[in-house]
């Protein structure tokens, strides 16, 4: 099995996989939201089609794998880590914006609404079905397309930084403006 951590670190792999795994976050939370709600677009953070703590939550548990930690660990791991970067997420989104875009409170087993049981056996499920089914897929699309993402990365982190930036601007000036009623 090939390891996410070599030698040369090669930091464009590791942003390719977040990327992705970004950008599958949206897809699924879209997907979701059309079955729950009718609708596909659910307001994100960012205004791009990427979800990022989806990108950042594989990344720590292809590092747990790495570790050769026993198995048992790493099942605890992989229900402990998506739970922790959701919650980390929403409390930061929360405390930064003001704003709360999930919210779990109505559920049995939550904490601060930011993270519930129920969700955190799903992102337990996923996790395990992203390390070991979707993640040796990556590696070897990685292996394929790795010349031409190393002329792409660092535009596609200039597009991720400009949205971070245009989302954080837009949604402090909103903040700011009045709003008017009639």
């Amino acid at each position: 099995m090939t390891t996410i951590f070599s030698s040369s670190g090669d930091t464009g792999q590791y942003f390719f996989y977040f990327m992705i795994y970004s950008f599958l976050g949206w897809v699924l939370e879209g997907t979701y939201n059309l079955y729950s709600n009718g609708s596909f677009r659910k307001e994100g953070f960012l205004k791009g089609p990427f979800k990022p703590m989806y990108g950042f939550a594989p990344l720590l548990l292809l590092i747990a794998r790495d570790l050769t930690l026993p198995f048992p660990m790493f099942l605890l791991l992989a229900l402990v880590i998506p739970s922790a970067v959701e919650y980390v997420s929403g409390w930061l989104l929360k405390t930064v914006f003001q704003k709360q875009w999930w919210d779990y409170s109505g559920m049995s087993y939550q904490l601060q609404g930011h993270i519930c049981l129920r969700f955190s056996l799903y992102w337990w499920a996923l996790s395990i079905a992203c390390v070991y089914g979707i993640q040796p897929f990556m590696e070897r699309l990685y292996s394929q397309v790795h010349n031409v993402w190393e002329l792409i990365f660092p535009l596609v982190g200039l597009y991720l930084m400009a949205d971070l930036l245009w989302t954080c601007w837009s949604r402090y000036r909103s903040e700011k403006t009045p709003q008017y009623q009639d």
